[in-house]
């Protein structure tokens, strides 16, 4: 099996967002009359499944579900846009769920429920690791336990596989971790967690190198993306132009989207921009894992901006 064909492996977080839209949030005791209720399937690590499997790559996914009425929603939505979910298994008690009150003005506030995620264990991946070592990259992120991220980053670097670690939502890393990165993605918020000071992206992607992982995406929304390797170029991609409309889960898209191209043995600057495009297409729909673009749409969008 060549590097090309190996399978994209996440390992990470699967949930439920239960949107609630509301003129406002609401104050303590108070009750407000809703304008209406969604339920989409988010959580970072099926967001980044989806994307990368809606770009017609193969993917598979490490994670739980609970054994209530939203786990077989999840895995259905999960399977439909063509991820490998033999490795999803059910946990007693409930999915990770995200309560979210979405105001009018674009606010929101959140709680979220880890359920099922809070039990993604060592046993778990013991019992997939040979999908984990034939993976050509894997992709983790910070809504499983810590442990457990650890424990799947020993894993890759005994094997010889590849991370991208998307530091989301942001968390002090051990101090090994660093070492068994091969792509750290944050955003601009996270980033401040691991640098001091505020410096610059260009500065912050110095920083970051120097904690020994290889390669370093600084996320920037609308500015783009900086990428910086060690001993190697360090370069801006330039965004898109688009009418965004809804940001939520494009981070996630961008990180699917990098993960693919790279195993398509695109540069990481020409990878950023394939990503930046499918980021770009993502942000003008509503929805996290109903936003991601396909593998055509993303050629024809990159065509009318060559």
């Amino acid at each position: 099996m060549s590097d090309m064909q190996k399978p994209i492996v996440v390992v990470g977080s699967v949930t439920m967002d239960l949107v609630t839209r509301t003129p406002r949030i609401p104050a303590t005791g108070e009750t407000l009359i809703g304008a209406g209720f969604d339920t989409t399937p988010g959580g970072k690590g099926a967001n980044q499944a989806v994307a990368a499997a809606r770009l017609g790559y193969p993917v598979a996914m490490v994670g739980k579900v609970g054994n209530d009425v939203y786990g077989p929603a999840l895995l259905g939505n999960l399977a439909a846009a063509g991820v490998d979910t033999a490795a999803i298994e059910q946990a007693e008690g409930s999915s990770g769920l995200a309560s979210i009150f979405l105001a009018e003005s674009g606010e929101n506030s959140i709680v979220v429920v880890p359920g099922a995620n809070g039990k993604v264990d060592r046993g778990l991946v013991d019992r997939h690791a040979e999908l984990i070592r034939s993976a050509g990259l894997v992709l983790c992120q910070l809504e499983i336990p810590m442990d457990t991220l650890s424990y799947t980053l020993d894993l890759c670097a005994k094997a010889g596989v590849p991370v991208m670690l998307d530091p989301a939502p942001a968390a002090d890393l051990p101090e090994r971790v660093w070492n068994q990165v091969s792509w750290f993605t944050p955003n601009e918020t996270e980033t401040d967690l691991y640098v001091s000071g505020s410096p610059s992206p260009e500065e912050s992607a110095k920083m970051l190198l120097k904690t020994g992982v290889r390669g370093v995406v600084l996320k920037r929304g609308r500015d783009g993306a900086y990428v910086a390797v060690q001993g190697g170029r360090a370069e801006w991609v330039r965004p898109f132009k688009v009418d965004a409309i809804d940001t939520v889960a494009a981070g996630d898209c961008f990180n699917g989207a990098f993960a693919v191209a790279l195993l398509e043995g695109k540069d990481p600057w020409a990878a950023a921009r394939f990503a930046n495009a499918a980021a770009a297409i993502c942000v003008t729909r509503r929805g996290a894992q109903a936003s991601m673009p396909l593998r055509a749409e993303v050629e024809a969008f990159l065509a009318r901006h060559a």
